[in-house]
């Protein structure tokens, strides 16, 4: 059953990870992304797990094309309890300012793995234009099991 957007964003918001999809050379890329949500901004950390660069390819495809959609979901072998919900929006790559400071801390209070070290670097902030969402059993907000 579909969702209202406003199930969607609550049922994403509850969610612990979801996968980023950016657009390279109008091919899709996507990677799973950890979040903070709140109102109808989501932001995604560029954190400081081993990587060669902070100049990942989902911050370069930003740069070049904004659009993003993001997704949360639920699969499991009893399907009673399948659910998804999107948001897509555009992006913008944060350094500094107080947008980033709000969702640096944001993101630690989310993760206590950044209570210790909070992200440093960029954060990707994606202002959500649509939120959508389904379920097996069209209730957002039933308990969990």
């Amino acid at each position: 059953m579909r969702w209202s957007p406003e199930q969607a964003r609550e049922r994403f918001a509850r969610s612990r990870v979801a996968r980023l999809a950016t657009v390279d050379d109008g091919r899709p890329h996507l990677v799973p992304v950890v979040f903070a949500a709140y109102g109808d901004t989501v932001a995604i950390p560029v954190d400081h797990k081993p990587k060669t660069t902070y100049r990942l390819k989902r911050v370069r495809n930003i740069e070049g094309e904004p659009r993003v959609s993001l997704l949360a979901d639920e699969y499991s072998e009893d399907w009673d309890r399948l659910w998804w919900a999107r948001a897509d929006g555009e992006a913008l790559v944060q350094h500094s300012g107080p947008a980033w400071s709000e969702a640096r801390e944001r993101l630690a209070e989310r993760y206590s793995q950044y209570r210790a070290e909070p992200p440093g670097e960029a954060i990707i902030l994606v202002e959500v234009h649509r939120w959508s969402g389904w379920s097996s059993q069209g209730e957002a907000d039933r308990p969990e099991r």
